[in-house]
């Protein structure tokens, strides 16, 4: 990619004298922006403060596994944490985690464009998003849910309380939110590309994007639809998933899972793109097999509609179909299983430097591969009907949800930080939080497994003793995982004050987002529009240490 030069002007506090954050920092400006890098902002404080409400359920929940009997909150009250901690980690973060921050924030830089396509419509998105946070916020006062996050029927129907549908106007509602997004990625992507940004010039990154807005775009109306159909029921009694009045549960099951196999994908892409980013700047190398990656992505994104079923095998489908559903998710194994082969070669000789987010890098792709390794067992009828209701699930899930997902967007902010604020986070700090989250990770859902297979039953608030020990040892690491999530909040804190002031390209890194100031000025690359003509990646003609391109293109 060609280099853009921006004139820089040096200021008393370091910063270039024009940026997206000195224009104005009164509410009603922020409030009113349609700059994209001012709305992934908001998200990001919005995201953020869900994400600490839904870790605070989860503190309590492992509080009370750390003893066999329920002796600090009621089987209901139990019930109500895991659902509050799921919902709102699976539709209030994690799904909207990368692509309403990071996408937000980079897209239009990475292809160079000014902003969005839709820059009201992007701005809407977050009211809309905020709408829903708020019903489930009051669903938490109302009682909170206590059909678990996945509503599954009659549970959400002839047996929820109140609380439980409010819950699930809020999922209905921020689903809009998401389309919006995904509607401004697709256009963005299409028609804002800079000169010479062919599809193949593309990052990775913004190929993640693009993907998960398909995916965005065609199963979220099909749970939208779902909830609402589970509202009118609980409101109406309608007869819809009751069988006493001639409706199918199963069908319920069967839409849910339409989407919700789907939206495993809508977590893990952006995750995907993120890591490539990482892998290949802290290598030195262009990513290996790049179309192979762009591919795989895209096939994701088209076999993830096609597996919902395997959520079913204790549902009573028929053989057949389990064993369609069985195969159907070895084969979108295969896409995942590439990636990890792209990275791990991509590194193989490369100039490696395990800074901060190289480090969240490598985890991610060590505990994608134990969650991906896992989900094949689960893939496999006999054993999943053995595993299905038990804590193998759990550590599967948050292996593939946390591990990935997580890891990935904590990655993301280490990466883009000095971007983003125009500051250095303390680096020595940066990577003891990378190896304390890896390490308190392993030892919160690693002992789950062992639990699973010793039967012990998920959604339980009470257990026999004979799990104590390595519910005792799954306690234990949550307390060393929170204190390695804290960690970077504070520093993130503390540099925004006195971290070192970032250069244009701290990491030496190719992107278009890495040519112009830090922090990025209003309309990204101030009155230039810059011309793409090189290859993604380049590193091989990039002379990182002067910011200069070298040979031909």
């Amino acid at each position: 990619m060609s280099a853009v030069t921006v004139p820089e002007v040096d200021t008393p506090s370091g910063y270039p004298e024009e940026h997206y954050l000195n224009n104005g920092f009164s509410l009603k400006s922020w409030l009113t922006t349609t700059d994209h890098k001012r709305i992934a902002w908001l998200f990001f404080v919005a995201l953020t403060f869900m994400f600490f409400i839904a870790g605070a359920a989860a503190t309590v929940m492992r509080l009370e596994l750390l003893t066999p009997q329920g002796d600090l909150v009621s089987d209901g009250t139990y019930a109500r944490l895991f659902s509050t901690h799921g919902i709102i980690m699976v539709w209030f973060f994690l799904i909207p985690s990368i692509p309403n921050t990071f996408g937000n924030f980079l897209l239009p830089m990475m292809i160079g464009a000014r902003d969005m396509a839709f820059p009201r419509i992007n701005l809407l998105s977050w009211y809309v998003y905020m709408i829903g946070a708020l019903a489930l916020i009051a669903s938490l006062f109302a009682g909170a849910p206590d059909a678990g996050w996945t509503f599954y029927t009659p549970l959400s129907t002839q047996y929820a309380n109140d609380a439980t549908i409010i819950a699930a106007v809020g999922v209905f509602i921020v689903g809009f939110s998401t389309i919006m997004t995904a509607i401004n990625f697709i256009v963005t992507t299409h028609r804002l590309r800079a000169p010479g940004m062919t599809w193949f010039r593309l990052p990775l990154f913004v190929w993640s994007m693009y993907a998960v807005a398909i995916l965005m775009l065609l199963a979220t109306p099909v749970l939208a639809i779902t909830l609402l159909m589970v509202t009118v029921q609980h409101w109406l009694g309608i007869a819809i998933f009751n069988p006493a009045i001639g409706g199918d549960p199963l069908l319920f099951q069967h839409m849910f899972w339409f989407y919700s196999h789907p939206a495993v994908y809508i977590m893990l892409i952006p995750a995907m793109g993120v890591v490539s980013e990482l892998i290949t700047t802290f290598s030195r190398k262009q990513v290996f097999g790049y179309e192979v990656m762009v591919f795989s992505m895209l096939m994701i994104s088209i076999a993830s509609f096609f597996v919902w079923g395997h959520h079913m095998f204790v549902a009573g489908e028929s053989t057949f179909s389990a064993l369609v559903f069985s195969l159907m998710t070895f084969v979108v194994s295969v896409p995942s299983a590439i990636k990890i082969f792209n990275w791990t070669t991509t590194m193989y000789k490369g100039k490696i430097s395990f800074d901060a987010p190289m480090l969240y890098g490598v985890s991610f792709i060590g505990l994608f591969l134990v969650g991906g390794l896992t989900g094949l067992i689960l893939a496999m009828t006999g054993l999943d009907m053995d595993l299905h209701g038990t804590y193998f699930v759990v550590a599967h899930f948050h292996y593939i949800m946390v591990g990935g997902a997580v890891t990935a967007y904590m990655g993301a902010l280490h990466y883009w930080w000095p971007k983003i604020t125009g500051r250095m986070y303390p680096e020595m700090w940066g990577r003891f939080a990378a190896i304390t989250i890896f390490i308190g990770f392993n030892a919160t859902f690693g002992p789950q497994f062992l639990l699973g297979v010793a039967g012990m039953p998920r959604r339980y608030h009470t257990y026999p003793p004979i799990y104590q020990v390595l519910n005792e040892a799954s306690t234990a690491g949550a307390v060393v995982l929170a204190a390695g999530y804290a960690l970077p909040f504070c520093y993130f804190l503390w540099s925004l004050r006195y971290g070192k002031i970032a250069p244009p390209n701290p990491w030496g890194a190719t992107g278009l987002e890495w040519q112009t100031t830090s922090p990025p000025p209003e309309h990204n690359f101030g009155g230039d529009i810059p011309v793409v003509s090189r290859k993604p990646y380049d590193y091989e003609h990039y002379d990182a240490e002067h910011g200069e391109w070298q040979g031909r293109p």
